[in-house]
């Protein structure tokens, strides 16, 4: 029998993205596999059942679930999810795996084999499977727009019969893949840029972008590609630089996450007390607590007459593309494992065993067993 695919719909409030689109679902079908929809798959991001041209239409979790081999989604599942999942599945996300021991206890009772993409080792081969970047592309730009949209100057420079109008300063904390997409729009759309990241390597990114580099003299580049946590000594050097930087910009756009824990905040209430009257805080960290003390996420707050906006969940506002990206990232993972329709892993592999998160019923991947214990 050949490996059969199922994607059910996100049940997170305000998800919109899919993690199969109809090219996916044709490329894992030249492959061999037999795929699965529940209905309606793909409506938020405007892919109708139509679209997926061969694939079988399912009413329910159940029904799209039962029989299947490879499950592939975009959240986490709920608990009534993985009640729904086959004994022994295979299943792909972006899981969030330091968040609950419970969805972890959950997967492994079911002897669920859980791919976390969060987990993705951060090497050359595997850039074309990186979830967080694609998704982190959509997010600064998602940010930059807002930031434009909620700003209460023009970015670009203008020169009417009234005379001529500035543009406006932004300043991008953090340049990751979101940062450096930030600094790009808010440069496209014709703002004056700043930016700055604790890693000495992101100043040429940041300047070949056509932003000015703010140097506050701390470096902090980590393992993996990530900036490693400040010390006391270094934030407080850090902060008395940035606060300038901060001071003077018209729009701060606050990007800056480590994977799995909580986001530092950069931007002290102090900070803010010190920003123009009106400017605006966008913080794309804010699910993860925010780069801004004064950050509540999911809303738009005024503190010190400084507004500081926190969204959630910035791919799902652009979900076409961000699902086209998605679904690529997971193919990408995936095909080179399936073959004569059939799913054969390598465990040796790199990619593979940096990315598991459960397998054969218990928790294998190092540093989440760590965090969160032995589950």
């Amino acid at each position: 029998m050949p490996l059969q695919i199922a994607v059910a719909r996100e049940r997170l409030l305000g998800e919109r993205r899919v993690a199969l689109i109809p090219e996916t679902a044709k490329k894992f079908a030249a492959l061999g596999a037999a795929i699965g929809i529940e209905r309606n798959v793909g409506v938020d991001s405007h892919f109708l059942d139509s679209d997926y041209a061969g694939v079988r239409v399912a009413g329910g979790i159940q029904a799209t679930y039962t029989g299947a081999d490879l499950i592939l989604r975009v959240t986490p599942p709920l608990p009534e999810e993985i009640a729904a999942m086959p004994d022994g599945a295979v299943l792909i996300a972006l899981l969030k795996p330091f968040e609950s021991k419970e969805r972890l206890a959950a997967l492994n009772a079911k002897q669920i084999t859980a791919f976390a993409l969060e987990l993705l080792p951060r090497i050359s081969r595997a850039q074309s499977m990186d979830a967080l970047s694609s998704q982190g592309a959509c997010s600064g730009y998602q940010c930059g727009l807002i930031a434009a949209a909620r700003c209460t100057k023009f970015f670009p420079m203008l020169t009417t019969a009234a005379g001529t109008v500035r543009p406006a300063r932004v300043l991008v904390i953090g340049a990751g893949v979101a940062g450096l997409q930030a600094i790009a729009t808010c440069k496209r759309l014709g703002a004056m840029v700043e930016a700055y990241d604790v890693r000495a390597a992101a100043k040429e990114q940041i300047e070949s972008l056509g932003a000015k580099f703010v140097d506050t003299g701390v470096s902090a580049d980590g393992a993996g590609g990530y900036a490693r946590e400040l010390t006391a000594d270094e934030k407080a050097q850090q902060a008395e630089k940035l606060a300038k930087a901060v001071a003077a910009a018209d729009v701060v756009i606050a990007t800056a996450a480590i994977p799995g824990k909580k986001a530092p905040v950069i931007i002290t209430a102090d900070m803010v007390a010190r920003m123009k009257y009106g400017a605006l805080i966008v913080d794309m960290a804010a699910e993860s607590g925010g780069n801004c003390a004064l950050t509540q996420p999911g809303e738009h707050v005024v503190a010190n007459d400084v507004n500081i906006h926190g969204p959630l969940n910035l791919p799902s506002r652009m979900p076409t593309h961000a699902s086209e990206l998605y679904a690529k990232n997971l193919y990408n993972f995936l095909s080179p494992w399936i073959k004569d329709g059939r799913l054969q892993f390598d465990w040796s592999d790199e990619v593979l065993a940096g990315t598991v998160l459960c397998r054969d019923g218990i928790t294998v991947h190092t540093t989440v067993k760590q965090v969160l214990g032995a589950v």
